[in-house]
């Protein structure tokens, strides 16, 4: 909205000429999502806590959590105001990058706060029935695959490609119905991976704010000719704008950050982790970079896949030997991983640290892809 207003003017004074450029505005994005977050948090808060909208702890979860019972719950409705807000006041409105990756994180982000309030209603860890969360996480990959094939955001770029890390000016070209479900695999799994990090005071919000930043950085370069013609990359005219979202969304968690920070005042909930999880998938798919959110998401990845681990070993187990040999032969103490570290011993605020560096190392290392090719 601001481009829009204030850019024009750069011709009668120079100092509007800043609003064309994506770096300021990205920055200014990051400094007004932390500012909202700060702003609305405490009112959210207090909102949340006087309707009596608090967690509902898993009774088999460590008994370390159940402490946190009746902590509010929902402040995920911080992340997003926090990220749609700055996004729609800073990025250019004129482009469908923007609009799709902010339609992402609100689709998600409703699914979730349905989700929460039926948690709150019943009494229950069991919100939403998993079919119909999974129909609608599954409809919007659906519906984004069928929008990216029907009217492609980039020219001159096959719209069922995606590009590989490592490989230079290599373009992987899928089949269309392939391509339609591996978007929805992709929206769909990155959802439901960060609603199961999100296990944790603070765990999912930094890690959230760590791989915001990454593809603040790469949607940037992307967005770049030159950048991309020096680095190997595709060239996504108009994908820089989604450096604006990432900015606002990094400071959205960055905020957050300051009340869900150990021990929590408020916990983000499935109204925060699924909007996340989609707005990140979202983004990865739009800027082709979905193998490149496996890396820099290493940690997300990691998570899920403990939890898949151990329930078909549990199941394979239990299936051929017995339920007593199954209790005893798990792969983890528990899932997902963070859990395990706690049975292990190690206190909360040591888990979450140490797997912000680990968040750290494989954003790293997903950097480090755009220039080793």
């Amino acid at each position: 909205m601001l481009y829009h207003l204030l850019a024009p003017l750069a011709r009668q004074h120079i100092l509007f000429n800043l609003f064309n450029y994506i770096t300021f505005r990205a920055a200014g994005a990051t400094v007004t999502a932390l500012l909202c977050a700060f702003v609305l948090g405490p009112w959210i808060i207090r909102a949340l806590r006087e309707r009596k909208v608090g967690q509902v702890v898993r009774a088999e979860g460590p008994s370390s959590h159940q402490g946190k019972r009746g902590t509010p719950t929902m402040g995920g409705l911080i992340i997003l105001l926090a990220t749609v807000v700055p996004t729609l006041l800073w990025a250019r409105l004129d482009t469908r990058y923007v609009l799709v990756a902010v339609g992402a994180t609100l689709w998600m982000g409703a699914i979730g706060f349905i989700d929460d309030y039926l948690k709150i209603v019943r009494g229950k860890s069991q919100g939403l029935v998993a079919r119909w969360k999974l129909t609608g996480q599954v409809s919007f990959g659906l519906a984004l695959g069928l929008v990216l094939i029907l009217a492609p955001l980039a020219v001159r770029v096959p719209p069922t490609g995606t590009q590989l890390p490592l490989l230079k000016y290599i373009l992987l070209v899928l089949p269309w119905p392939l391509y339609l479900g591996f978007v929805t695999f992709v929206v769909t799994a990155s959802s439901n991976a960060v609603n199961l990090t999100d296990g944790l005071d603070g765990l999912a919000t930094g890690l959230t704010a760590i791989v915001g930043g990454t593809f603040a950085v790469f949607a940037y370069l992307f967005g770049r000719v030159d950048a991309a013609r020096y680095l190997g990359v595709l060239y996504l005219s108009g994908a820089g704008e989604l450096a604006v979202f990432c900015g606002a969304l990094m400071g959205a968690a960055l905020g957050f950050l300051w009340f869900n920070a150990h021990p929590a005042q408020v916990f983000m909930g499935d109204t925060g982790s699924l909007a996340i999880g989609g707005a990140l998938g979202a983004v990865a798919i739009m800027l082709k970079a979905e193998f490149l959110l496996l890396i820099a998401g290493g940690v997300f990845v990691a998570e899920t896949v403990s939890v898949l681990l151990q329930v078909y070993v549990y199941r394979w187990n239990r299936k051929r030997r017995g339920k007593e040999y199954a209790d005893s032969h798990k792969v983890f103490r528990m899932a997902p991983l963070h859990h395990h570290f706690e049975k292990l011993g190690w206190a909360e605020p040591q888990v979450v640290m140490r797997f912000y560096i680990l968040g750290v190392l494989c954003s790293l290392i997903a950097l480090a892809t755009l220039k080793i090719r």
